[in-house]
């Protein structure tokens, strides 16, 4: 079934920067609708883990026009899927769920020209035996659905646990097995400063970990954003903002620190095996439960059929990396990706998609 009315737009995702790309596409007057893979509000955070409470959070910035959950002992997969429905009732944003979309489609074919400009077809969007017709599209779907675990010989072997961390159970899991966390980043030290009381842990990470000694100042921050944007300026796969601003320890992961779980890192394993894991140099360890905290990947193969990526791999955006829109196809903007991968930075994408939605309406009817 087809929807009859061509929309100006179109929003897939209802996370934080798609609530607030459709927040700022009311407020411009552009016709859309949002579609949720969801069943209810929230976004990736219903899903995260009982354990994860508004305290532990690396923050969750307001949406626009709105003020943030405190940072309390809350759950967050509670907390703020309530904060999310309040808004979308707040302002009345057109949300359609649950809507899974398969691909989007253009109709004049060949996908993206490349060459910078604004294509004269129609969008279609398909999702199951539906499909909507728009003039653009703000992708804004994330990267939750998307967990990578990197390949390890005889990972098919090990007969311990393993959990990536979007089916991360909660630490009390973890209780009394000698568990190995896998990564480098602000979630493998969260992990380890819940689990590292209860049990025995090991920490294993590709790179030596950048410890950020110093307060994280707004300077810091563009500085770290700054580095994102150069790789989706040149085209190449994003990089996740919080990969390029160092780990630093909060109150709740102090004892972890004092039990040891930090200082004794070690480089990644070679191989697992059937009890645990094995080292180049031939060492061996046991365990019991790997946590895979390695991170996620841009969830866009809906987008393949308008050949978007770049020679280099990944999707190139205007403005030097600072912008939300396709370089070949100004349809198209993407929030949540690259820079805008964070609370904060999905804010203001939404935004700058919804200008750059009102910039393609005006090229395509100059």
């Amino acid at each position: 079934m087809t929807e009859s009315a061509v929309l100006d737009s179109l929003v897939i995702g209802a996370g934080q920067a798609g609530l607030s790309a459709s927040y700022h596409l009311s407020r411009l007057g552009i016709t859309h609708v949002v579609l949720d893979a969801n069943d209810a509000p929230g976004g990736a955070w219903q899903h995260r883990w009982d354990a994860l409470t508004m305290r532990d959070v690396h923050g969750v910035a307001e949406l626009p026009g709105s003020t943030p959950p405190p940072l309390t002992l809350a759950r967050a997969n509670e907390a703020i899927p309530a904060y999310f429905a309040a808004y979308e009732a707040e302002h009345a944003l057109p949300i359609e769920r649950p809507v899974r979309v398969d691909r989007v489609d253009d109709e004049a074919g060949g996908g993206a020209s490349g060459s910078g400009t604004t294509g004269s077809g129609i969008l279609t969007v398909h999702a199951g035996n539906r499909s909507w017709r728009t003039r653009t599209i703000v992708n804004a779907t994330g990267t939750w659905t998307q967990p990578f675990i990197p390949h390890y010989p005889g990972a098919a072997e090990f007969r311990g646990e393993q959990f990536h961390t979007v089916a991360y159970p909660g630490p009390e899991h973890f209780r009394g097995k000698r568990t190995l966390v896998v990564g480098g980043g602000a979630s493998a030290v969260q992990f380890l400063g819940a689990i590292a009381p209860l049990t025995e842990t090991l920490w294993a990470t590709r790179r030596e970990p950048v410890w950020r000694t110093d307060d994280f100042t707004p300077e810091a921050g563009a500085a770290a954003v700054a580095l994102v944007e150069e790789r989706v300026a040149a085209g190449l796969p994003p990089m996740s903002v919080v990969s390029v601003t160092g780990l630093a320890l909060r109150e709740q992961e102090r004892e972890a620190e004092r039990l040891g779980a930090y200082a004794d890192r070690r480089p990644m394993f070679e191989r697992l095996e059937v009890d645990g894991a094995r080292w180049a140099d031939g060492s061996f360890e046991r365990v019991d439960a790997i946590i895979w905290a390695t991170g996620f990947r841009p969830a866009i193969a809906h987008l393949s059929p308008l050949a978007l990526r770049s020679p280099a791999g990944g999707i190139q955006l205007d403005r030097a990396g600072r912008g939300t829109g396709a370089v070949v196809d100004e349809r198209v903007q993407l929030v949540g990706y690259g820079p805008s991968a964070s609370t904060i930075g999905a804010n203001r994408a939404g935004r700058t998609a919804a200008s750059g939605v009102r910039r393609a309406l005006t090229a395509l009817v100059a």
